[in-house]
């Protein structure tokens, strides 16, 4: 028996999600359809509006609903330190680990040639203007300790070493292999006071 098409079509649209498979699409299309529809409503509502409001900080580019993220607004913080991260979560986790009070850059991925991942795919000719900006004295690179994020760290150092700024990297307390968004916050902020100048 096939599945009428809005049935097929829901349940391809939940398999985009990281870590979900054809099964667990189905078993969540399922319960969305039969159990909670309320829940289904919210969701599709919650992403037609993250869809029409979101859009990308003008300086730090995570996700904001203004020009500037609430962060980048906040006079408060140190203008002259530039955190490089891959993803929203692991900016998120260094805020919760309340160890950094300086700005952010969000690559919005990593480098990985092997899946056609380069330099434009992760903005960074936006860091580029970002970080000589004249204010930025010292980059603090906080990409995981995964084979990519080694591969844009050591990118991203090469490319800022020789034009005047400090340029760190956040030591290996982090696990290897391991992301910043599932580390406990104690690990982070250790591995951010005991990060370490490149070049």
């Amino acid at each position: 028996m096939k599945n009428p098409p809005s049935l097929d079509q829901l349940i391809s649209a939940l398999k985009v999600l990281p870590g979900v498979g054809p099964k667990s699409a189905q078993r969540m299309a399922f319960h969305l359809l039969q159990r909670d529809q309320a829940g289904a409503d919210r969701l599709a509502r919650a992403l037609d509006r993250a869809l029409a409001n979101l859009t990308h900080c003008e300086r730090c580019n995570t996700f904001s609903e203004t020009p500037l993220c609430n962060l980048c607004a906040e006079p408060a913080r140190n203008q002259h330190q530039l955190c490089i991260v891959e993803m929203p979560a692991d900016l998120l986790m260094l805020e919760q680990a309340r160890c950094y009070d300086g700005l952010y850059f969000v690559l919005m991925g990593r480098l990985s040639p092997i899946d056609g991942i380069g330099p434009k795919d992760v903005n960074l000719d936006k860091l580029m203007v970002r970080a000589l900006d004249g204010v930025v004295e010292e980059v603090i690179i906080a990409t995981n300790f995964t084979a990519e994020g080694e591969v844009t760290a050591h990118m991203i150092a090469e490319l800022l070493k020789d034009r005047g700024l400090a340029v760190s990297r956040i030591a290996r307390g982090m696990p290897v292999g391991g992301e910043l968004e599932y580390v406990d916050s104690g690990t982070l902020a250790q591995a951010l006071y005991e990060r370490r100048q490149l070049g």
